[in-house]
């Protein structure tokens, strides 16, 4: 007793130092991470120091480049004007000097005549001609700066402040037709944020996201408002998972808490353990094979044998993570029903699929079958199975089928069919997938699950998956919630 005792004394005892040992290497670490992180925000602010000098000195030196050239403008100019007005004062002078020697000369017989050639001279001298006004300005008083804004905005330099962490609004997250828009708010208005970076992965459970994933974060980078919506998608799990952050010019913030939203979209496969003899099930695509039973009865003949491990049903590849074939333990359909069933059962909510086949096929048919569904009985003609059904051999026809009661449906055929199946309310509508038309409602009580059913004679066709029920037709089945019983005949 105490030796069982003392084990798990060690026991915990040696977990606890395994925590101390990882929270030391862990210290250490962040010891690594703080000094190379220090090392690199110092790096980063002497750059940007640089950066800004060298803003500082090529505006310095244009300035001055500036004041040089008007320097060297206006000097010109008075210069030029200095030696204009310098030779006219000479040539001033020397008719005053001459002028006085007339003066004095006065009592010579040629003195009027001198006398009057001075006052000529005087009267068209440049002297007089002669602005006394400066061309050029000495002032540089519009060269002249005031740096005190701006020595102002630099005094305030700081560290930009990590971004706050972004929440994500949930109740404001949308979810259709194959998309998803996320939106998120911060606590504050912040005028410094530049973009912000969303991140999402998958996930395959509910609730609070794990610590650990085995989906990688795909990262949408770049966003500048505080919303953004994914496109294109398809789902094949119920739930994917959001985070995102905000960024300014020099850092980013933290993640947002993470949060899940449904993404649930119906995904099946053909299950090739079902289908007729006939019929090539490759994935989700069938095609018509006249030779297909004849090479089985072949096979069957040299194996000479009838063990049902040996049957079609038995050796047929199961879709990987798949629930067992609804017919283990039955033959595949025989005999004139050319059908192949879904590998997934529906027994509640809403989904939505779509088929693409060949117009040309002799016949074809698209619906949902109960898993008491015969080997031989063909869709829309028992009352485990509800189809849209397309004839061409013979005569064509387009009809509603239930219980071997069919309607004719007087619209044009599609080579698109929607499926959209409400397992709690009993509809089973049919769209044309292209423009959302309606072809046919079914109402109806499901009793037990029901399984994706598909009938095709001499032709083709191919089924998609992983898709969202259509907003525009969910709002259909709420506006024709309440529509006639001209279906009744076929519930």
């Amino acid at each position: 007793m105490f030796q069982e005792s003392l084990r798990k004394i060690i026991t915990t005892l040696a977990l606890k130092n395994e925590e101390i040992q990882n929270f030391i290497c862990c210290l250490k670490q962040n010891l690594e991470n703080l000094e190379a992180n220090s090392n690199r925000a110092q790096e980063d602010l002497e750059s940007e120091f640089s950066s800004l000098h060298a803003v500082l000195d090529e505006l310095k030196e244009g300035m001055v480049t500036r004041i040089k050239q008007e320097r060297a403008s206006r000097t010109y100019e008075l210069q030029s004007q200095l030696s204009a007005c310098t030779k006219v004062l000479e040539s001033s002078e020397e008719l005053l000097e001459l002028a006085n020697q007339t003066l004095c000369s006065s009592g010579n017989d040629s003195f009027t005549q001198a006398a009057k050639d001075i006052k000529d001279s005087v009267t068209m001298a440049p002297a007089f001609r002669l602005s006394l006004k400066a061309k050029a300005s000495d002032s540089m008083n519009h060269m002249m700066v005031d740096f005190t804004q701006e020595r102002n905005m630099l005094k305030a330099i700081t560290f930009l402040p990590v971004p706050a962490t972004p929440e994500i609004l949930v109740a404001e997250c949308q979810v259709f037709d194959n998309t998803v828009t996320v939106v998120w708010t911060l606590p504050e208005a912040d005028s410094k944020i530049d973009h912000y970076i969303l991140e999402y992965r998958r996930t395959n459970h509910e609730g609070p996201p794990r610590a650990r994933e085995d989906y990688p974060w795909m990262v949408m980078e770049g966003i500048k408002e505080t919303e953004y919506t994914l496109t294109g998608l398809r789902f094949d799990t119920r739930y994917m998972t959001f985070r995102v952050k905000a960024c300014n010019k020099a850092v980013a913030g933290e993640f947002s808490e993470p949060v899940s939203l449904e993404t649930h979209a119906f995904v099946f496969k053909l299950d090739a353990g079902s289908s007729h003899q006939n019929l090539k099930v490759e994935d989700l695509s069938v095609e018509w094979d006249s030779s297909g039973g004849k090479v089985q009865d072949i096979r069957k003949e040299k194996n000479r044998t009838n063990s049902p491990m040996h049957s079609p049903a038995r050796t047929a590849m199961m879709s990987p993570k798949r629930a067992p074939s609804a017919r283990v333990g039955r033959d595949r359909f025989t005999a004139e029903s050319y059908t192949v069933l879904g590998d997934t059962m529906i027994d509640a909510g809403q989904h939505y699929w779509e088929v693409r086949f060949d117009k040309e096929s002799k016949a074809f048919a698209v619906g949902i079958a109960l898993r008491s569904l015969g080997r031989f009985d063909q869709l829309g003609k028992s009352n485990a199975s509800w189809c849209i059904h397309l004839n061409n051999w013979l005569q064509q026809s387009f009809t509603a089928k239930h219980n071997n009661k069919a309607r004719t449906l007087d619209c044009p055929i599609p080579d698109r069919i929607g499926i959209y199946c409400n397992y709690e309310e009993g509809t089973l509508s049919f769209y044309n997938s292209r423009t959302k038309t309606l072809l046919h409602t079914f109402r109806t009580k499901f009793q037990q699950p029901v399984i994706p059913a598909f009938m095709v004679w001499n032709g083709s066709f191919s089924v998609q998956t992983g898709l969202q029920v259509p907003s525009i037709v969910l709002s259909g089945q709420k506006r024709n919630s309440n529509t006639s019983s001209s279906n009744a005949s076929l519930t």
